[in-house]
Formats: C-alpha cells, sequence, structure tokens
C-alpha cells in the first residue's frame, strides 16, 4: 500500500453531465477505468458492460464528449484505442441553489448508482454460500443511526474515506495475489 492522499475532485453539477454518467453502460465504464491503472479498450470495456465493441465506443465517445474519460497512452499497438478516466475521482453535486433540471439529473444520477449498489448486494447474496469462508466471514452488512452534529458528520465522513484511499487500485503497487475487488458502499443521509 501507498500513503493515503487526498483525491483531486473533479466536480460535476452541469446536469448534462449528469445526464450522460446516469446511463447504466456508462457507470460500469467508469468504474471499470477506475479500476484500471493504464486504462482499457472499448472491446475489454465491451466485456464488463456485455454491450458490443461499436455499442461500448458509443458510450466511451459520449463519456469523451464531457471530458470524463480520453485517450491514454497506447500499450505498443497504435490500431488499439486506450481510453482512462480523465480524472482520478468525480463529486457530484447540483448545489444547493439548483435549479429543477439539475436537481432531476442529480437524482437520476444518484438512483442509478443505487441500482448498481443493489445489483451488487443482490448478486453477493445468490452466490454467498459458495463463497470461501473467508470472504463469506469477511463480508458485512450495517446500518447505523448515529446522533452526530454536522461537524462530526463531516469529521466521520474525511475519517471514513481517509481509511479507503490507500485500497484504491490506482494506489495500490504490490496487490497480494489473494486480493479481490470489493465494493464498499457508504452514504450519510441526514433524517427528517
Amino acid at each position: 500500500m501507498t500513503e493515503a492522499r487526498p483525491e483531486p475532485l473533479r466536480m460535476v453539477s452541469d446536469p448534462q453531465v449528469m445526464r450522460a454518467l446516469a446511463h447504466p453502460a456508462r457507470i460500469a465504464i467508469m468504474e471499470y477505468l477506475h479500476s484500471q491503472v493504464g486504462g482499457g479498450t472499448a472491446t475489454e470495456c465491451a466485456e464488463i458492460v456485455r454491450l458490443s465493441p461499436s455499442a461500448t465506443s458509443y458510450h466511451l465517445r459520449a463519456l469523451a464528449k464531457f471530458g470524463l474519460v480520453e485517450q491514454a497512452p497506447s500499450r505498443g499497438d497504435a490500431r488499439e484505442r486506450v481510453w482512462r478516466t480523465s480524472s482520478p475521482s468525480l463529486l457530484v453535486d447540483a448545489g444547493r441553489e439548483a435549479g429543477p433540471e439539475a436537481r432531476a439529473a442529480e437524482q437520476a444520477l444518484v438512483e442509478a448508482h443505487a441500482v448498481r449498489a443493489m445489483e451488487r448486494t443482490r448478486d453477493w447474496l445468490r452466490r454467498a454460500g459458495d463463497e470461501p469462508p473467508e470472504w463469506y466471514d469477511a463480508a458485512l452488512f450495517n446500518e447505523a443511526l448515529l446522533v452526530l452534529t454536522a461537524e462530526e458528520l463531516a469529521a466521520l465522513n474525511e475519517a471514513v474515506l481517509a481509511l479507503l484511499r490507500p485500497y484504491y487500485p490506482r494506489h495500490r503497487r504490490d496487490v497480494p495475489p489473494d486480493a479481490r475487488s470489493v465494493a464498499v458502499q457508504y452514504r450519510t443521509v441526514p433524517l427528517a
């Protein structure tokens, strides 16, 4: 592991960009490219999103139009187009003063991510009994109702994010051979 450093964030508040990101295939493409240190090709991304390479290329070009992905250095074969994310981290926030269009786009994007998170949870539950015991025992579902001030919540969020940073694929240099991708779903929502 390397030292945890705060990620440079790209703030996304434009409704068009949020709508571009809200497509399930584009969410999967962005996740895949974030996890690949050298980027990936349309063919590699197509395997992840279960679309044809040409359909995946369309989605990559749409993401590139908004500056979310860019061409990466070639891997040696100049015919092969390699893509990477243009920013290591995105923060989606329509802003407190956002109008209805921006709020709707933000909601659509958050809901698309929530659907993806639930799909991952359901997938785990379907196959959990077939997993090795160490992975079964390490998985966790937890919801904690806490009593916090806004300042304490901000500090808690930063502490949790600091714990996660060293495990992002782009930060790991010597990944253990038994390591797997793990979805960590963390959200804090003040209740009414």
